[in-house]
């Protein structure tokens, strides 16, 4: 399985590639590819813009019309398409996996939107999902893949999380450039999986040829209006991490071992309770329904997804989306649990982590998974005295 740096980075290296203009402005390597990472200047720091929904706002802008997404989807798709007044309509997702949507789902929101007055262009979906954690099967792909190349969309394909397959020997992980290269732009967020979530970086790969070199020079032109410029400092990184060296290949072979270990523990215990969720399969989150525990949520207050999440994040003491933030429906009980907050609360915890052959045992990670597990057992335990007698 290639690498996201392999997917996108052409002949030349990663340093000519990313310092190549003196103004730190985007920057092109060969035919179709684009690279840019967040604002320089006042807009640097803690309010820097992330670079890949930079990125997605400019191709938005760029290929005109309304957006489809996946139900569920990453939490910043939608708001970039509303940011320049388009339509964002989402599309369920097959029962297989989430982050790309059903074929025939597809197909019948498309010509809906049409026969309303609509005009769907961009279809944005991510083959390595977050939030559902999911890999899309490569016929589940193609189906879909097939149906928006018939309805004439472009596609947006987020593979940020590609590079954190859980078990890449027995996962296949095909990109939709593989299957439509003409009408599929890869865009890459390096924070995902290369680079610290504050040193913005990401890439794009747009389709080879005169509609892809037009395409090209739309989205240059909207980055260019946005100062999307890359820092020296953040410039070296990413190309350090591009490069794809042994202790950036080796440092993230143990990221991913770690989040897997992680997700597994986690998957365990809400299972446990009765909340179904998806095995998890790439990335860091963990995608649950708490409908089957309704009746115990509602006893404690608790009936919605806003609701949800203010219960949990309390109860847990970290920060756990609810679905309405991914897209899903207000009144369905679903969360969004990230395996990053299993990992300490310091940089010298996250660190012992990663260095850990056993992390599940160290001291913090067991506290974490304990308080985990004491929730989802209590509202199991609870819902099992609310079901009604037999």
């Amino acid at each position: 399985m290639p690498s996201a740096a392999r997917a996108v980075r052409g002949p030349r290296s990663a340093p000519s590639i990313l310092c190549g203009r003196p103004d730190g402005a985007v920057t092109r390597d060969g035919p179709g590819h684009l690279w840019v990472a967040g604002a320089v200047g006042p807009a640097c720091g803690r309010g820097a813009r992330p670079p890949a929904p930079a990125l997605l706002l400019a191709l938005t802008a760029a290929l005109g019309g309304d957006v489809l997404v996946p139900r569920p989807c990453a939490a910043w798709w939608v708001p970039y398409a509303r940011l320049l007044g388009r339509p964002a309509f989402s599309v369920p997702t097959p029962a297989e996996c989430g982050g790309v949507p059903d074929p025939y789902a597809l197909l019948e929101t498309v010509r809906r939107v049409r026969a309303e007055g609509g005009d769907p262009r961009l279809l944005v979906l991510s083959v390595a999902d977050d939030p559902t954690a999911t890999v899309a099967p490569p016929e589940v792909l193609h189906a879909t893949v097939e149906a928006a190349a018939g309805e004439g969309l472009h596609l947006v394909s987020d593979e940020t999380w590609r590079d954190t397959v859980h078990a890449p020997h027995e996962t296949v992980l095909v990109s939709p450039a593989e299957m439509l290269p003409q009408r599929v732009t890869v865009v890459t967020d390096l924070a995902g999986a290369f680079l610290p979530a504050g040193w913005p970086a990401a890439i794009a790969r747009f389709p080879a040829g005169a509609t892809g070199d037009a395409l090209h020079a739309r989205v240059l032109d909207v980055l260019t209006a946005l100062d999307a410029r890359i820092a020296d400092p953040v410039a070296a990184a990413a190309a350090c991490a591009l490069d794809e060296g042994e202790p950036v290949t080796a440092r993230l072979a143990a990221g991913v071992r770690l989040h897997a270990s992680l997700a597994r523990a986690a998957h365990a215990v809400v299972s446990a309770s009765g909340a179904p969720a998806r095995p998890p399969r790439a990335g860091r989150p963990l995608y649950a329904d708490l409908g089957p525990l309704r009746g115990a949520l509602a006893a404690r207050g608790v009936g919605d997804a806003q609701e949800l999440e203010d219960f949990l994040g309390a109860r847990l003491g970290v920060p756990v989306p609810g679905g309405h933030r991914f897209g899903d429906d207000l009144g369905a009980l679903r969360v969004r649990l990230s395996t990053a907050e299993l990992l300490g609360g310091t940089d010298e915890e996250r660190a012992e982590c990663l260095r850990s052959r056993a992390p599940l045992e160290l001291p913090h990670v067991r506290r974490a998974l304990i308080s985990l597990r004491s929730v989802f057992d209590d509202l199991r335990d609870a819902a099992e005295r609310w079901e009604p007698p037999r």
